[in-house]
């Protein structure tokens, strides 16, 4: 499980080199629009890697869990309450990261078979399918990680 720990970590921060990108793409937008020298495509970039870099993130979060919680609700639990609640959301990450893993490739294979591009640029949408699909698979098996530990009493 070592080996999928540091994939996801190197996946989530791919996700943040592609965040940064998008700045100094923005940043080149901005600045280059007062000396006349804009940046054709900004939105589209913007829309496709900012999609893609929310994803990448899931996994790690999910792993890690990072994920938000609702504290309040679980204060006046026990122990064993709270690891039978931390196993229910691990069971239901798995079972809806698995769902949208499945749905965001038949979209991927959609999206490719109906030739979509993006407005300026001409990008094929189903580009940012690709690395989303990828996190969507990593997410399955962060939850999957999740649910063993939590199974065997680790968190």
């Amino acid at each position: 499980m070592g080996f999928l720990r540091g994939l996801i970590l190197w996946w989530a921060l791919l996700g943040g080199g592609l965040l940064s990108v998008l700045v100094l793409v923005n940043v080149w937008t901005v600045l280059g629009g007062l000396i006349g020298l804009p940046f054709t495509g900004d939105f589209d970039l913007t829309q496709m890697l900012v999609a893609a870099a929310v994803f990448m993130f899931l996994p790690y979060c999910q792993l890690y869990r990072h994920n938000v919680t609702a504290d309040i609700f679980t204060m006046g639990l026990s122990g064993r309450g709270r690891r039978r609640l931390d196993m229910l959301a691990s069971v239901v990450a798995f079972a809806v990261a698995a769902l949208l893993m499945w749905r965001m490739w038949l979209g991927l294979l959609d999206q490719r078979a109906y030739q979509l591009a993006s407005t300026i640029l001409q990008l094929p949408i189903w580009w940012a399918y690709v690395p989303i699909v990828i996190s969507l698979a990593l997410l399955v098996l962060a939850a999957a990680i999740t649910l063993i530990e939590d199974i065997r009493g680790r968190t």
